[in-house]
């Protein structure tokens, strides 16, 4: 059956949120457990934990985490490398069926997925549910795409031989995953791996390790064999370095920032002792994304997408819009509206639904702050720009003006509810403006100038460009994923390419004959 999309929940239909509801008091009942590291067949409790709390409830606790060491990283590859002898092996369509069995078992506890989301990472209900349809998604469409990659390819015919090429895994691998998509990067980031034959360690995020370990759950409820998938965490110094530097990692698939991921790509160039490959680096980094709004667009409309684009899950997404260009003619108008709209935006703890919650820790709430007061210094607070009260992470809904394009605010990812508007004369200058930043993930124009639409086409340097609509919000199989420049190394997560990075050729050739 051809791919489709999973289906979002509409949380409009009251029957829909007393099931999120219900599941909501379901997890509370399941709240501050234990979770050991699995390695293999091993389940290893370290006497050390990682406690994970609910940023929108700073005193409820989540779960604790066993913490592993780089002794558990040794073991992890360890396990790894021994299942991968065996799960290479495995028919593709054997390994597509534990793939698509993981993906079942996720929509039978959707809404307890996403309700550990709403309490670990403060996701609200639409961000939860959305979260764990892509996971699904990521299931699914990796399956289907996998079994054209099995098997033997003829090159052209050649007198007396058969030669052929076929695609083989790498082997074990290391996975480094975010927070803000605690279950749906992380699974796409496990299975497209796994899928077409290599293994992995994972290390999540150190703020959101118990969805990890719900994925694991899952897994092994879809049948998969220990040692396919290996989780250990830990704080990122301890055990995250040694993951990347390890001779027996054969590749690594991370997302997150900027200066984290220019340092994997940097360490994982050495070549250590006793490795046997260059180790192959996937990365996906941050942004600094912008919405051009010109002249011509219809302002109520462009607004609603802007804040959308800014505010959802506050701003804590790499997709998300923190400048928002629009040319002189309409500048004024549209900063209204978008003040207004903002203004009307809630904000609280996740499982009472607000537009959106706490930030994810206190750094991140220190960073937004920060950058608050660098505005106030360089640009001009339209509202918001202070924390929100209660017993989270919480920071307002903030918006700037009079933006200089050159500015620390027009420049550097924030990752939080702080949104620039810049002014700029025409659309070549809105454009040049949205160009000029290290970043290229995502962007955006909402104009009726169709001439307009197709320069930006051309000269609009991202990685995923939206025209006429909100710039986040990228769907598996629709609209692959991955940014340009320092956003990443190209790779398009939920593209048709993807898997073909955990991949490598082999080129067989057969004398047919036993003669010269």
């Amino acid at each position: 059956m051809p791919f489709t999309n999973e289906a979002l929940t509409d949380f409009s239909a009251p029957e829909n949120i007393k099931k999120y509801q219900a599941a909501l008091d379901h997890v509370r009942t399941h709240l501050d457990a234990e979770y050991p590291l699995i390695i293999g067949d091993d389940r290893i409790v370290t006497g050390r934990w990682l406690t994970s709390v609910n940023p929108g409830r700073v005193g409820e606790t989540v779960g604790r985490a066993a913490m592993g060491n780089s002794t558990h990283i040794d073991q992890a590859l360890g396990a790894a490398w021994e299942r991968f002898a065996r799960w290479r092996r495995r028919p593709a369509d054997e390994r597509v069926g534990f793939v698509r069995s993981l993906a079942d078992v996720m929509r039978r506890r959707r809404f307890e997925l996403a309700a550990w989301m709403t309490f670990e990472a403060g996701k609200n209900f639409a961000e939860a549910d959305a979260d764990v349809a892509e996971a699904i998604d990521f299931c699914e469409y990796y399956a289907e795409q996998a079994l054209p990659l099995a098997g033997e390819r003829p090159t052209y015919p050649y007198p007396g031989e058969n030669n052929t090429v076929v695609l083989v895994p790498l082997g074990a691998g290391a996975v480094i995953s975010p927070w803000n998509f605690p279950l749906a990067i992380f699974t796409g980031m496990a299975v497209g791996p796994a899928v077409v034959g290599n293994t992995v360690v994972l290390k999540p995020s150190p703020d959101t390790p118990i969805v990890a370990h719900k994925f694991m759950e899952c897994a092994a409820e879809a049948g998969f064999p220990p040692g396919v998938f290996n989780l250990v965490v830990g704080a990122d110094d301890e055990i995250g370095d040694h993951l990347v530097d390890h001779p027996r990692t054969r590749f690594i698939n991370f997302t997150g920032s900027l200066a984290t991921g220019v340092r994997i790509n940097q360490r994982a160039a050495v070549v250590h002792p006793g490795q046997r490959w260059i180790k192959k680096v996937q990365l996906e980094m941050g942004g600094k994304d912008a919405l051009i709004v010109d002249g011509t667009a219809d302002l109520d409309y462009a607004a609603r997408q802007a804040v959308a684009s800014g505010y959802g899950f506050g701003g804590q997404k790499c997709s998300a819009m923190s400048r928002l260009i629009a040319v002189d003619s309409i500048h004024d108008a549209l900063l209204e509206r978008v003040a207004d709209l903002v203004e009307d935006l809630t904000v609280g703890p996740a499982d009472e639904n607000p537009d959106y919650s706490a930030l994810i820790n206190e750094k991140a709430r220190a960073k937004s702050l920060e950058y608050i007061d660098v505005g106030r210094k360089e640009a001009r607070l339209i509202t918001g720009g202070k924390s929100v009260e209660g017993d989270g992470y919480y920071v307002a809904p903030t918006v700037f003006a009079d933006v200089d394009p050159e500015s620390r605010l027009a420049q550097e990812e924030i990752f939080g509810p702080v949104v620039s508007v810049i002014r700029a004369q025409d659309f070549d200058d809105a454009l040049a403006i949205a160009n000029n930043t290290p970043f290229g993930l995502t962007g955006g124009l909402i104009s009726q100038d169709q001439s307009r639409l197709d320069r930006a086409k051309v000269e609009f340097e991202v990685g995923n460009l939206y025209l006429n609509r909100k710039i986040t919000g990228a769907l598996v199989g629709l609209q692959p994923f991955g940014g340009l420049r320092l956003s990443g190394t190209t790779v398009k997560a939920g593209g048709p390419y993807y898997l073909r990075s955990f991949l490598a050729e082999k080129t067989i050739v057969e004398k047919l004959g036993l003669t010269d």
